[in-house]
């Protein structure tokens, strides 16, 4: 038996790097994966074959955590085609653009602080609830950075989230 044998994992920003390695990890240990990506859909598309590589089932889903509806629409559709996830891990997230804060727009500064700290705040929402009506538990891992703790030049909007995670 393997250590989560049949266990539901979520993970946001599935398309490339950590979140795909985590991924075909989840799927080794014996997970299913809801596998979520913002554009890059040839990269979740390789995540589903390392799942799948491994004998688990895995769904699909374009996924904008900015946005509550599409977050709702997300777990909806793994919830009807894997189950109530048991694992949800943030890892959606977006950089700065290397701006000063003296010349940062408030718009980039939006995009991403929404990205970083307001997706995993609907996802963990929405994983809570549906855990709750599951009988609770659940594991939550929110992907944070070694820049909210060491700051970088041009990373202001990027370091915030994190280390609001």
């Amino acid at each position: 038996m393997m250590k989560l044998d049949n266990k539901i994992a979520l993970i946001t920003g599935c398309a490339s790097g950590v979140g795909q390695a985590m991924a075909k990890e989840f799927a080794r240990a014996g997970a299913h994966v809801g596998i979520s990506y913002h554009t890059d859909k040839a990269g979740a598309e390789e995540s589903r074959h390392w799942v799948e590589a491994a004998g688990k089932r895995a769904v699909l889903r374009q996924l904008d955590v900015r946005d509550e509806a599409s977050v709702a629409a997300f777990f909806d559709a793994i919830v009807s085609e894997l189950g109530v996830p048991d694992i949800l891990v943030n890892d959606a997230g977006v950089g700065s653009s290397g701006t000063t804060v003296a010349e940062m727009t408030t718009e980039e500064f939006d995009r991403v602080i929404k990205t970083d700290l307001y997706g995993p705040f609907f996802c963990s929402r929405e994983f809570i609830r549906l855990r709750k009506t599951a009988g609770g538990n659940g594991k939550i891992i929110n992907i944070t950075s070694v820049h909210e703790a060491i700051p970088s030049h041009g990373s202001a909007a990027y370091g915030a989230p994190k280390g609001g995670l």
